[in-house]
């Protein structure tokens, strides 16, 4: 970058024309373009490189992790059986059958190791005699028992007779299921009684190995897959068997008519004994890059392979490592893009200077002229500009003050709105006091007066809400019987809806719920809902309004379901609008006031409405008691 900097820097540039001065600097630009794309893909293809190597260093670390912790499961499911033909080998009741052969003994026996079977995690639990013929068994009474099978060309009983004990992985020539036998002789090897034999299967090892949907298997010394978590994998070979184990192996049934295929495992790069990046096909089509991890098996002769995909790990590290590279060599790529450019506008400035300098003297005249027009012409637009400021003011105040009329409208409208109830309930009480006085029913009549100065109070208390809401402020939230509320509510309308509040199926909630909110005002909110409903409803066969109430985390939902003739999309939409209304004689303010008052303690209100009704939804904040 020095060196493209120093290009612009001989005296000869100053005298150049800008014409010349542009053609080299686009020769330069081109020069310096050509290196930062080679810098830029050197560094991007190194970053992906060490991307690379980090994420395979990171997936062996943890892969390693994984597999010594399946290699200690395993070692776990083994040791617990293995126990057992240890002990049983000693057993005086293992000795008596062996010695009698049939009879009580061996009956006995077959009952023993079935009860020790379902106690552990072993399969089936044998005895043979010297013969190698089975005479008593853990699965004694299922169909496919073990009893009176000839074991004898097994490798596992063979052994155990010379050696006192063995094991072997093999499939079995009765259950057709792969397991592992361990075996310990009976008697000493002079007078050898018989063979006691344990099969583990590790169905559930394997089960577990496939929830991780990462590939695990075990192979034994000769390289062939005995545990598996991929099923398609099992009796197949981590690589191609020589000729003479193959036939052995096959001859000795060990595993069945098993083919001993090698893997479709493909090893691509070995990072180290035991580590290595292959390319394996998976059952189902599907092909990946996996980094193989094998570990020994203590205690056995078996190996564990362990295979974890790279792909997206390693995309993900080299797009990291690329993102880091590209933030470090971008700034300075910037700067040197910024020196160059400011040197090479220096030099241009230079030589346009030069040449305009020529110029400048013979336009000065016509430039004053110009320039005394354009004066003229900002005088006259700033002018325009002040008389257009000052209309906009105007208007302004217009909207403002055409903007508050049309609050103090809606206030007004409102405060008619909720006063009205109220009223009409005080009327309702007055025309019954004064029935009840002529029927000489003081009791009665005195009754609805008080009534009728609980009402007053609660229109004093409306407009009290009203000035606070002229103040801009609102009565503040304390704890609400929400059972109160719903009580109030419809006493508040049993006088306007005498003889139709039958329709309302209210199940009450318990006293001890409680929401945030005012009284009052909840009141109200239920007053306009149930009022709706039950006009809705006016004339209607079977008339019905559900109110209830329902938990939903830390809200209390207060639902108001009526199966009248619902609201009309048209109005809908529009449903908490000011003055939008279906009713003829409505103001359309009701419901826009009720969702006010919700709002201002935190809560909300849904509807729902079809031909078969509607369901207004009111969501308040719970106050725990």
């Amino acid at each position: 970058m020095h060196d493209i900097l120093m290009l612009q820097r001989t005296a000869s540039d100053y005298f150049l024309t800008p014409e010349q001065l542009s053609r080299r600097s686009r020769n330069v630009w081109l020069v310096f373009a050509a290196l930062a794309a080679l810098l830029i893909g050197t560094a991007l293809y190194g970053a992906g490189i060490y991307g690379r190597l980090q994420a395979i260093a990171a997936l062996e670390a943890q892969g390693q992790t994984d597999a010594n912790l399946k290699v200690a499961l395993l070692r776990a499911v083994l040791e617990g059986p293995r126990a057992l033909p240890l002990l049983l080998a000693d057993d005086q009741q293992v000795h008596d059958a062996l010695a009698l052969g049939q009879g009580e003994a061996v009956m006995g026996l077959d009952r023993k190791l079935q009860s020790l079977v379902a106690g552990t995690r072993a399969s089936v639990l044998y005895v043979t005699g010297r013969n190698g013929i089975a005479i008593a068994s853990s699965n004694w009474q299922e169909p496919l028992s073990f009893v009176g099978n000839d074991y004898s060309f097994r490798d596992y009983f063979r052994r155990a007779m010379e050696t006192g004990t063995a094991e072997h992985f093999a499939l079995g020539n009765v259950s057709n299921r792969p397991g592992l036998y361990i075996s310990r002789r009976v008697g000493d090897a002079a007078t050898p009684l018989g063979v006691v034999v344990v099969k583990m299967e590790f169905d559930q090892l394997e089960a577990d190995w496939r929830d991780a949907a990462r590939p695990a298997y075990v192979t034994d010394e000769h390289g062939v897959v005995l545990i598996t978590s991929l099923p398609s994998w099992r009796f197949m070979t981590a690589k191609p068997l020589p000729q003479e184990n193959l036939a052995a192996i096959r001859n000795s049934l060990q595993f069945g008519e098993a083919p001993l295929l090698p893997l479709p495992i493909d090893e691509r790069q070995a990072l180290r004994p035991g580590a290595a990046i292959v390319h394996a096909v998976m059952p189902g089509g599907g092909d990946g890059e996996f980094l193989r991890l094998r570990t020994e098996v203590p205690s056995t002769s078996w190996q564990l392979e362990y295979l974890v995909p790279t792909e997206a790990a390693i995309a993900s590290s080299v797009r990291e490592w690329r993102l880091l590279a590209l933030a470090a060599l971008v700034p300075v790529l910037a700067i040197t893009t910024f020196l160059l450019r400011r040197r090479q506008i220096a030099t241009m400035r230079i030589a346009t200077e030069r040449a305009a300098r020529e110029e400048l003297e013979r336009r000065v005249l016509e430039r004053t002229e110009d320039l005394s027009r354009a004066r003229d012409r900002l005088q006259a637009e700033i002018s325009d500009h002040r008389t257009t400021e000052a209309r906009l003011q105007v208007v302004q105040q217009e909207l403002v003050q055409a903007n508050r009329l049309a609050i103090l409208g809606q206030v007004a409208a409102g405060v008619a709105h909720e006063i009205n109830q109220p009223v009409a309930t005080i009327r309702a009480y007055a025309d019954n006091a004064r029935t009840f006085l002529k029927r000489q029913q003081p009791q009665s009549a005195d009754d609805n007066l008080d009534a009728i100065a609980g009402l007053t109070e609660r229109i004093g208390t409306i407009t009290e809400e009203l000035k606070a809401f002229a103040r801009k402020g609102r009565t503040a939230a304390e704890p609400v019987e929400l059972r109160a509320v719903i009580e109030g509510a419809v006493v508040l309308l049993r006088s306007r809806f005498a003889g139709r509040l039958d329709a309302l199926d209210i199940r009450l909630p318990s006293a001890e719920l409680k929401v945030s909110g005012n009284r009052i005002r909840l009141e109200q909110v239920l007053i306009n809902l149930f009022q709706n409903a039950l006009e809705a409803l006016d004339g209607r066969e079977g008339a019905k309004v559900e109110i209830f109430c329902e938990e939903e985390g830390g809200e209390i939902a207060v639902t108001v379901a009526d199966n009248g003739p619902g609201i009309s999309q048209s109005i809908l939409g529009s449903l908490f609008s000011p003055f939008n209304t279906s009713k003829e004689k409505g103001l359309g303010l009701g419901l826009v006031i009720s969702k006010d008052i919700v709002s201002d303690y935190g809560g909300r209100i849904e509807v729902e409405s079809n031909g078969s009704g509607t369901r207004f939804t009111i969501h308040l904040q719970r106050v725990q008691a």
